[in-house]
């Protein structure tokens, strides 16, 4: 599978489309907002260049991509006002893989700048956004080009399956028979290929950025992750193995071949701060400011908890979320027809699990500053 074809998003506005089911990216970007006016405020009081580059990597769409650089805007603005000078223009860059719905963004941007111009008026200096197709794993822009780098809910995604774990018909030994991704019962080996996958793919990243990014300019980082260095614990990976589970329940009823779940790993990787903190010691160029950990439902959280359809909801929610990040990989493989009785059984075994337990997602928060 090529992930950079591959991956995306569900596109459009439909029940299962990302722009209708991405509630808890929305929290996450909420999350960190405290991370990113500080760090971005730290940035402007060194210096405040008269063009300031901004790039939101992993932008996606529907609502959340605009709302992310709204509000760096409006932190930048804020610190221009307080000093008394005009606000500098601005270059924001936005960046996904070729395949992201970029066209939806675009057409949301007439209302972004109408909105800006009426809650910022005279103090809104210039703003340019463009697109920037292309994977995060290597350059995308000019070196020194950048003051502020955000991503949200992206380097969680690797650049591709960790090599030995995708089967073909010259594999003699199925590394993770019928999982697809890591889980308690995973070989050492499993566990090793995925972890050297995001060492490998984080070290790139920073590389790239340690290029791209100017002298004093920040990074702003989200991604799931996980508070333990064990790899298998449910924060990190149970969501993957009630997926798991759901495929293999139409595996025993002859609806899916039990070789394709066999042959399908997710290229994902949940790290800990641990890992995060090695590797950017390690390539040298970033001083960490903030490293934390926030706990986030898997529904997102929902007003509604209290009511009585509240609890036999959530597991659909969760179904959903899950659905409009994945089924591009997962139609890719297994094919369109299974996928609303994939995500229905899936939703259901979900239910059932969040019943028992309390478990939540792990978002890691990483402020960094270039070194000059």
């Amino acid at each position: 599978m090529e992930v950079m074809q591959v991956l995306h998003m569900n596109k459009g506005d439909d029940e299962n489309s990302y722009a209708k089911n991405s509630k808890v990216q929305s929290k996450i970007i909420s999350l960190g907002k405290r991370s990113n006016e500080e760090a971005i405020m730290q940035m402007l009081c060194t210096n405040i260049p008269d063009i300031i580059g901004i790039a939101d990597l992993g932008c996606s769409s529907g609502p959340n991509s605009l709302s992310l650089i709204s509000e760096i805007i409006d932190i930048i603005c804020a610190k221009c006002r307080d000093l008394g000078r005009p606000t500098p223009e601005l270059k924001v860059f936005l960046n996904d893989l070729p395949c992201n719905d970029f066209n939806s963004i675009f057409g949301s941007l007439p209302a972004f700048y109408d909105e800006l111009r009426r809650e910022k008026g005279s103090e809104f200096g210039p703003c340019f956004v463009s697109a920037t197709p292309g994977s995060f794993y290597g350059r995308l822009f000019p070196s020194r080009s950048l003051h502020c780098v955000h991503s949200s809910s992206s380097l969680h995604w690797l650049s591709q399956v960790p090599p030995g774990l995708e089967s073909s018909a010259r594999t003699t030994t199925i590394m993770n028979k019928g999982k697809i991704y890591i889980s308690k019962s995973s070989s050492r080996g499993v566990l090793e290929a995925y972890s050297l996958q995001f060492q490998t793919d984080f070290s790139t990243f920073l590389k790239s950025r340690s290029k791209e990014i100017a002298a004093g300019g920040c990074m702003l980082l989200s991604l799931m992750g996980r508070r333990s260095t064990d790899p298998t614990t449910d924060d990190s990976c149970y969501h993957w193995e009630l997926l798991a589970q759901a495929l293999m329940s139409m595996v025993s009823e002859g609806l899916v071949e039990e070789e394709k779940v066999d042959s399908f790993n997710a290229p994902y990787y949940g790290p800990c701060v641990e890992e995060i903190k090695i590797e950017i010691e390690k390539e040298g160029s970033f001083i960490v400011n903030r490293l934390e950990g926030f706990e986030i439902e898997w529904d997102g959280g929902v007003d509604d908890a209290d009511t009585t359809f509240g609890a036999q909801l959530r597991g659909q929610r969760v179904a959903k979320t899950i659905r409009a990040v994945v089924e591009s990989m997962l139609e890719f493989h297994f094919g369109k027809d299974i996928m609303d009785e994939l995500f229905k059984r899936y939703g259901e075994m979900v239910e059932v699990y969040l019943s028992r337990t309390g478990t939540k997602y792990t978002n890691l928060v990483v402020s960094v500053v270039r070194k000059g």
